[in-house]
């Protein structure tokens, strides 16, 4: 059984909502990430860990279109260029794919996401995506939240976590650590 984690940048709030401030980020704090922070290279130090459990990607429509038209040619996302692709998506076409991307897959409803977490393989991890993410939690598929968590408020915007009235989800704390920006890494399991 493979592993379904989210990683993310959030706010304080729970917003994920634009947090590169690039292309198709349209919240009025875009890039709110990179702005008003000191930069501490220790705080991105779980976004290189990472990449040893990475072993395949998972998008909604949006990010991977987003993600698409920059990701392949960026040096800092080299090591994902091969890895295996899925996107969740009921109106993404097959000719809509970005070819020299690696391998990718368009994966049709939360039941195939199920399916693929039964094959063998390693951990896939969401990016971005929080819609997707949002539907995944509220299903009970996400195995563990990789959360770097930011000393911001941003009030509206797209949130990791939905509002409808649902079952609990504990979680368990794997790891934390807190830096000197006031950045906090969070990592917690699901308890099943």
């Amino acid at each position: 059984m493979r592993d379904l984690v989210y990683t993310g940048f959030m706010s304080l709030d729970g917003v994920v909502d634009s947090p590169g401030g690039g292309p198709g980020e349209e919240h009025r704090s875009g890039g709110w990430v990179f702005k008003d922070l000191d930069f501490v290279p220790e705080a991105w130090s779980l976004k290189g860990e990472e990449l040893g459990d990475t072993t395949a990607l998972m998008f909604g429509r949006r990010s991977y279109e987003a993600f698409a038209s920059v990701w392949p040619g960026s040096e800092d996302h080299a090591a994902y260029k091969e890895l295996p692709k899925y996107v969740v998506s009921t109106t993404l076409s097959d000719d809509a794919l970005v070819s020299g991307w690696g391998p990718t897959t368009i994966v049709r409803s939360t039941e195939d996401v199920a399916a693929l977490k039964e094959s063998e393989g390693g951990a896939i991890f969401i990016h971005g995506s929080a819609e997707l993410a949002r539907r995944l939690s509220d299903a009970g598929l996400i195995d563990r939240y990789n959360l770097l968590v930011f000393p911001v408020l941003l009030g509206a915007g797209k949130s990791l976590f939905g509002r409808a009235d649902r079952d609990k989800h504990m979680l368990t704390l794997r790891e934390s650590e807190s830096y000197s920006n006031g950045i906090l890494k969070l990592v917690y399991d699901v308890k099943r």
